[in-house]
């Protein structure tokens, strides 16, 4: 399964070899001319450096309007103060910092406990720099496992495979390729938009190190019924003897379900679940550089994956892909548990689902569109252009409209499966309220007329970019 990875980024930045400063805020005694890609030769004043950075990140999308993301854009006061304090730690170093250790730990069994751990002492997790490193270290659990198995019973261990959608996010193409496993997409179609059991006899066998279920997919927010995979895999298991385990890719809705939907069953309640990830960084509401995971229990997490070292004075046990990493947003993730709480975390969400669906809503009403998926789930939703609406645009000349306004609203291809077909979503985070959201579709509607009105198809000029998953 292949995705391009290209963006809609200006194609001038680097135009020339060296930065011109005499027109902007030359200083006596500075240089005027500055080398981009090799270090000058002096020095600078720091407010002279500070303003060269300032000025070039202005030129990046405004992160409040970037609707493409699923990271957090927005945390109050007090958390940027914490932030500001503590982004010097080092969260491998548990030995200097082992208070800020300690609250990790407190972190992630607050997780294990939101996701039904049946035994949360027996339990097992730690923060990773995001829910892609969480997923890897997930993947990488099951492959171990299945490895051990098949040793003991004097089966060779060579072809391990592992079962999932084409529609996953692609740190899970990483995990494959990087630690030898064959992927065995799951298509989606039709009829089938998400991985929900169909058929999937057809694709686990005895080397099947397990089976990704996704609590809420990037291209249209949907949840992949937990529940019943793991029934169709209780009927492999009565047909064939394999006992295959199932690990949630939870990044996004793993925050969401525990507030908004606390009767599905998804989490730990279901008892093919060995592993579950999410990422702080998204809807637990933290600025980019934490995720985390929770094993079942520390069965569920070989020994061979714990590796402990001598560093900076003391035994340091780590079970993380990453060494040095930010220990600030762990403490971030530990004020927003404290400062919100499950009803805090409720409101939020939920007020976010409600944005989403209020968009949603009025997408569904303009003639152009249909919906794919409607924001029900994670507070996120995906169109497509109706069948024989138009000829002369389509959903990336919309977005080139609305990025025009400032909006980022991606529009891009299904998974390989229904490749042909184009969609365009908005991902809702706190911070987007209903007047955004009003003054948002204000916009679509004002750029739908704009592109209706067209006597001809808009001009395409070289490859047509698309979001990145």
């Amino acid at each position: 399964m292949t995705r391009k990875s290209t963006s809609h980024a200006r194609t001038n930045t680097n135009i020339g070899d060296n930065l011109n400063l005499r027109t902007v805020f030359t200083r006596p005694g500075e240089a005027t001319d500055l080398p981009k890609f090799s270090l000058a030769d002096d020095m600078l004043l720091p407010e002279t450096a500070y303003q060269i950075v300032h000025d070039e990140a202005m030129l990046d999308g405004n992160a409040r309007l970037n609707l493409a993301t699923f990271v957090s854009t927005w945390m109050d006061g007090e958390a940027k103060k914490l932030y500001s304090e503590t982004v010097d730690k080092n969260m491998i170093d548990k030995d200097e910092y082992p208070q800020t250790a300690a609250i990790e730990d407190r972190c992630w069994k607050i997780l294990a406990d939101l996701w039904h751990n049946p035994d949360v002492d027996q339990a097992i997790g730690t923060s990773t720099i995001g829910s892609s490193e969480a997923c890897m270290l997930g993947g990488l659990a099951l492959k171990r496992h299945w490895q051990a198995r098949r040793k003991a019973e004097g089966k060779s261990i060579e072809k391990p495979n592992l079962v999932l959608s084409t529609a996953v996010q692609v740190c899970w193409e990483k995990f494959c390729n990087y630690f030898e496993v064959e992927p065995r997409w799951v298509p989606i179609s039709p009829e089938h938009m998400v991985l929900d059991g169909h058929e999937l006899e057809k694709y686990v066998d005895e080397n099947t190190i397990g089976v990704v279920a996704i609590m809420g997919q990037t291209y249209t927010g949907m949840y992949e019924p937990v529940k019943q995979i793991a029934a169709k895999l209780d009927q492999i298991q009565a047909d064939t003897g394999l006992d295959v385990k199932i690990h949630v890719d939870g990044a996004s809705g793993a925050m969401i379900a525990p507030f908004c939907q606390p009767d599905l069953e998804w989490d730990f309640r279901v008892d093919r679940v060995v592993s579950i990830n999410t990422s702080g960084h998204k809807f637990g509401l933290v600025y980019p550089g934490v995720g985390w995971i929770v094993w079942r229990d520390t069965e569920a997490l070989p020994e061979s994956m714990v590796f402990h070292c001598s560093y900076l004075g003391g035994d340091m046990p780590t079970l993380a892909l990453n060494f040095s990493r930010p220990g600030a947003q762990v403490l971030l993730q530990y004020y927003q548990f404290l400062r919100l709480g499950r009803e805090g975390y409720r409101q939020v969400q939920q007020g976010s689902l409600d944005v989403a669906q209020w968009l949603s809503s009025q997408i569904a009403e303009i003639d152009a569109f249909e919906l794919v998926s409607k924001g029900d789930t994670i507070p996120v939703f995906a169109w497509r252009l109706k069948s024989g609406h138009t000829d002369n645009w389509n959903l990336y000349d919309l977005s080139d409209r609305l990025r025009m306004k400032g909006w980022l609203v991606p529009a891009y291809p299904m998974a390989d499966d229904l490749a042909d077909l184009t969609v365009q979503r908005i991902v809702v985070r706190a911070g987007l309220s209903h007047d955004l959201a009003r003054a948002l579709i204000a916009d679509i509607q004002t750029e739908v007329e704009f592109l209706d009105r067209l006597e001809g198809p808009m001009p395409v000029e070289g490859d047509r970019s698309h979001f990145h998953h």
